[in-house]
């Protein structure tokens, strides 16, 4: 390979991680500036000359932001369980079993992430109220307890185990569940890290459909409390940036724990069955 097509490419790969993470880190950098710190100087000056945590402290005694995250811990582990075992038995069911209607049940997935969540969300709502879930963090986890990206994920995941195992099980006297528990599932273990990365992003991230069905303040999940930041002190661009922080930060670890995991799952859930 030429030099210069080496030096295009890892240009090309360095220009793409700056645009990606540049954002975040000028974010950081600001909850980390104290109050007597320009921070729209010209030009730009990326590290704090004095870096405090006070911000992070103004955040926690404006608004109860550790309340707040708690909320969305619950939703979005909660979202994971469910994602996470749903997903897996209907991508089995889509894979392994054998009915009338089992392409049409896929395509019915297919279908469903077709359908942009704006266009369905009054008949969420309508649904949860006549429930009696509005206001409630079940409320917040239910429409979205059972993803088709998920589904489709798991199915694709175990098209690529090799149907032979299960025979041999099949023949040694494994029922269903038992091929489903002991030969399947660890077959699948990073497909499994990446439904629960995409289900707890997607509950922690969510603020839409928990601003529409939660009314009380006491439940708000995090996403809805960081809010009264951007409304009430818009101008304190360093209160902003430090509740950003406290926002990103779980995703970040979940990833750093689970990345070995969702690469070697992005490999089993990428090829089409």
């Amino acid at each position: 390979m030429p030099v210069w097509e080496i030096v295009l490419r890892y240009g090309l790969l360095l220009a793409v991680l700056a645009l990606m993470i540049g954002p975040f880190l000028w974010q950081l950098s600001t909850s980390l500036k104290g109050p007597h710190e320009d921070i729209f100087s010209s030009p730009p000056k990326f590290l704090p000359s004095d870096p405090t945590f006070h911000n992070y402290e103004r955040v926690a005694d404006t608004i109860p932001v550790w309340d707040y995250a708690l909320n969305s811990l619950k939703v979005a582990a909660a979202n994971v369980v469910t994602n996470c075992v749903g997903a897996a038995l209907a991508g089995y069911a889509l894979a392994r079993l054998r009915y009338r209607g089992r392409k049409a049940a896929t395509l019915v997935f297919i279908l469903a992430m077709l359908v942009p969540v704006e266009g369905i969300i009054i008949a969420q709502f309508t649904t949860m109220r006549e429930l009696g879930l509005n206001n409630t963090l079940i409320g917040v986890l239910l429409p979205g307890c059972v993803s088709a990206l998920n589904v489709l994920l798991m199915r694709n995941a175990f098209l690529n185990v090799p149907y032979e195992i299960e025979e041999a099980a099949f023949v040694d006297g494994a029922n269903v569940w038992q091929r489903f528990v002991r030969i399947a599932l660890p077959a699948v273990k990073g497909t499994l890290a990446v439904v629960a990365i995409f289900a707890f992003m997607g509950a922690w991230d969510d603020f839409l459909w928990p601003l529409i069905v939660l009314s009380d303040p006491e439940r708000f999940t995090l996403t809805i409390g960081l809010n009264y930041l951007h409304g009430t002190f818009a101008n304190d661009e360093r209160l902003v940036a430090a509740g950003t922080v406290i926002a990103v930060l779980p995703l970040i670890v979940l990833f750093a724990c689970l990345q070995r995991y969702f690469f070697r799952g992005v490999g089993e859930g990428a090829v089409k069955g």
